[in-house]
């Protein structure tokens, strides 16, 4: 098993129990960058999971398509969630570099936070709807 298996494999088991395993799949000042979050080491990476836990219900990702070369890789992945009774589903990608150990050095998350999740929500959805519309390509 590759440290890319290991590694995909332990976040679609993720569990609270599970983030003392962080250490296990990052390096000791490994950064995790998200449309949200830039953080840095791994108490700062734990710490960003146990708030996805405290704030969502059942989060759980699935792995889709993964591209390997050399000491990178890059996942696509479908995260769910529930968030005050509704489910979400956020499809993005992780663009991972791993150390000469095999543990990552620098995760970034990248999904349309906009699409993925704002315009979904109320009292924001509509507005952003709105907003994309006035960015958008008209129809010819």
């Amino acid at each position: 098993m590759t440290c890319l298996d290991a590694l995909l494999d332990w976040y679609t088991t993720l569990t609270p129990a599970t983030l003392v395993q962080v250490d296990q799949f990052y390096a000791p000042q490994a950064r995790f960058k998200d449309p949200f979050n830039d953080v840095s080491g791994v108490v700062a990476i734990r710490r960003l999971f146990e708030h996805m836990f405290d704030t969502t219900d059942n989060p759980r990702f699935v792995m889709l398509e993964r591209i390997e070369q050399g000491t990178q890789a890059f996942v696509t992945w479908e995260f769910h969630f529930a968030l005050k009774g509704r489910t979400y589903t956020v499809l993005g990608g992780s663009h991972l570099r791993f150390d000469a150990d095999g543990l990552v050095i620098d995760h970034r998350d990248y999904w349309d936070a906009a699409e993925e999740l704002f315009q979904k929500l109320p009292v924001i959805g509509g507005p952003v709807r709105w907003l994309r519309r006035q960015f958008a390509v008209k129809p010819s």
